[in-house]
């Protein structure tokens, strides 16, 4: 585990944690530029663990659960900053949150209870984040500039994360039920040709 710890993109994945309370500090004392510029410099750590781990063929089982972690931990930071400072209204910040909470407390149950072990990101969830990664940096370049590009660009970035996070979320489960339909099934044909 040490030496996995060890592992250049680890390293930089643990960096992008350290970052949260750095960018919460900044949005909290209205450095918005500043709360920008770490975003954007996590946002760069976030590209190069993956191309790393690649490079370097490094890449671990602590990897492969630290970087969506880091990922949603500041993910979810910024949007609870960015709606108790007025930038992203409540009702989306509470759909963000309610669908990975949701989709956590039913992956952890399932895994716990040895349903199943094995959960395949989609499309529509990697498409989910995606939005969410430019909504942030947009509604704080909004409050920045106050540009009618950055409002236009932060309204469409909002509206298209909150249609991904219903969509996406409904997938997940449907997606779920279906693959605990076909272990079901796997399991009941496999005891049945059981002597």
């Amino acid at each position: 585990m040490l030496s996995q710890l060890r592992s250049a993109p680890n390293l930089l994945t643990l960096m992008r944690l350290i970052f949260v309370p750095f960018v919460v500090v900044a949005i909290q004392q209205q450095k918005y530029a500043l709360a920008l510029a770490i975003f954007v410099v996590a946002g760069i750590t976030d590209g190069l663990d993956g191309l790393l781990a690649r490079v370097l063929k490094q890449k671990t089982t602590l990897g492969q659960y630290l970087d969506p972690i880091a990922d949603k931990l500041l993910l979810s930071t910024m949007f609870l900053m960015l709606s108790i400072s007025h930038m992203i209204r409540w009702p989306v910040t509470i759909m963000v949150f309610s669908r990975d909470i949701i989709i956590l407390i039913v992956c952890t149950l399932l895994y716990a209870t040895g349903t199943m072990k094995v959960f395949r990101p989609s499309w529509f969830g990697k498409a989910n984040t995606a939005a969410q990664i430019v909504s942030v940096p947009l509604a704080l370049i909004y409050q920045i500039s106050g540009s009618d590009w950055s409002r236009l660009g932060k309204r469409w970035s909002i509206w298209t994360t909150v249609a991904l996070t219903t969509i996406s979320g409904v997938h997940y489960v449907w997606r779920l039920a279906f693959d605990l339909r076909g272990s079901h099934k796997e399991i009941e044909s496999t005891g049945q040709k059981t002597p």
